[in-house]
């Protein structure tokens, strides 16, 4: 019999979904859920919080890897920090270019599950040579780690309760180490109309440490809301390619199989609404 899911986006609303669960088990770290849905196939839930579907991923991995992949003139390094269900590997690995792509996951469950229950989602990426896989502390990662990256997206858990430290000044500070000269930081904001403050509060962050921040807004079905993002780096603004480039970019790194993103969503993804403008200014 399917149950109702749901999720509070904040104190006054929320969303929910038919599902039956599949598969629940709590880790060292946190809760883990599987279920399916009529709507959006397998959802993955964590701490009550919905992560991804297989239907409805693409809003979500393609937004948050490719507007600054394809501005980055020739990617060759990334880090995924989170992003354990796989998603955003994926997307990254598509570009011909990327030689080697890095993922620090803390909770090695979530690969587990990933691995064994959302193939619709990373789509192989655990088998591709050119990924790596380190079991642990994201932020441990980035105090030790010498190497340098082209890309950086921070694939987490909403800036809620011992996860605010992570969209932080001083993390932030830690990720700009961490990336090659013209490198870039991608990662999810909130939605400006239900966590107005934590959109407010980490592009105010990011703009304490990187000389250019580009947000950028997508509405995704599974997070029941229009969805912030942003594009953060020293040197590299995505809002400086046109559609025609986007496209001859896609075109030639053989980036396929996508489902929202292309040249002319490259540039429409950074309209900003008057309400956004005036809560970010």
């Amino acid at each position: 019999m399917p149950e109702k899911i749901f999720e509070r986006l904040n104190d006054a609303s929320g969303v929910w979904f038919d599902g039956t669960l599949v598969e629940r088990r709590r880790t060292p770290f946190q809760l883990l859920e599987v279920w399916d849905t009529p709507e959006l196939g397998r959802v993955f839930r964590l701490d009550g919080f919905n992560m991804t579907s297989e239907r409805d991923e693409f809003f979500y991995h393609e937004n948050l890897v490719h507007p600054a992949a394809i501005a980055h003139p020739s990617p060759r390094r990334a880090l995924v920090i989170g992003g354990g269900d796989g998603g955003s590997a994926e997307e990254l690995l598509k570009h011909s270019t990327m030689e080697r792509v890095h993922l620090a996951e803390l909770d090695p469950e979530v690969i587990e599950l990933a691995k064994a229950q959302f193939g619709r989602v990373h789509r192989g990426a655990f088998d591709d040579p050119r990924l790596d896989v380190t079991v642990g502390d994201g932020l441990a990662y980035l105090r030790a780690t010498e190497a340098r990256y082209d890309l950086v997206a921070m694939d987490l858990t909403d800036p809620v309760g011992p996860s605010v430290e992570l969209y932080s000044p001083a993390t932030f500070a830690l990720v700009r180490r961490a990336m090659a000269e013209g490198g870039a930081l991608v990662l999810h904001i909130g939605s400006p109309f239900s966590h107005p403050e934590r959109v407010r509060s980490t592009i105010a962050n990011l703009r304490e440490v990187f000389r250019v921040v580009a947000p950028y807004f997508v509405h995704i079905p599974l997070y029941g809301s229009v969805w912030g993002f942003a594009c953060a780096s020293d040197s590299l603004d995505p809002r400086a390619i046109d559609p025609a480039e986007a496209d001859r970019r896609i075109a030639g790194r053989g980036v396929g199989d996508l489902q929202f993103y292309n040249g002319e969503m490259h540039r429409a993804v950074f309209a900003t609404p008057n309400y956004v403008r005036r809560l970010i200014a």
